[in-house]
């Protein structure tokens, strides 16, 4: 016999993220971890800090060498970034 007070962990915390406004907070961590594996290692050496903040991927490097061929290649890494949780958190991606 189950008690029907019990709840699976996992429904808790979607829950709570639900009641909290952060639905896609999971998934827009999970991209930001997935950094490093998109965009190699020497890349990730060289950005100083990423965030997310309304759909938007902020990222933030020490080149400008760097910072252009990042927005070269924002559309793959947009892609990229997006297949890494299935389904399109990011709405945007902007270098600085």
């Amino acid at each position: 016999m189950s008690d029907p007070n019990l709840s699976m962990v996992g429904d808790l915390i979607k829950a709570f993220y639900h009641e909290n406004n952060r639905d896609n907070a999971l998934a827009e961590q999970k991209i930001l971890d997935s950094w490093k594996d998109v965009v190699g290692d020497f890349i990730a050496s060289h950005t100083l800090k990423t965030s997310i903040s309304n759909g938007v991927l902020y990222v933030k490097v020490d080149a400008d060498s760097l910072r252009n061929e990042l927005i070269f290649s924002k559309s793959v890494i947009f892609e990229k970034l997006n297949n890494c949780v299935g389904t399109e958190i990011l709405k945007d991606i902007i270098i600085r």
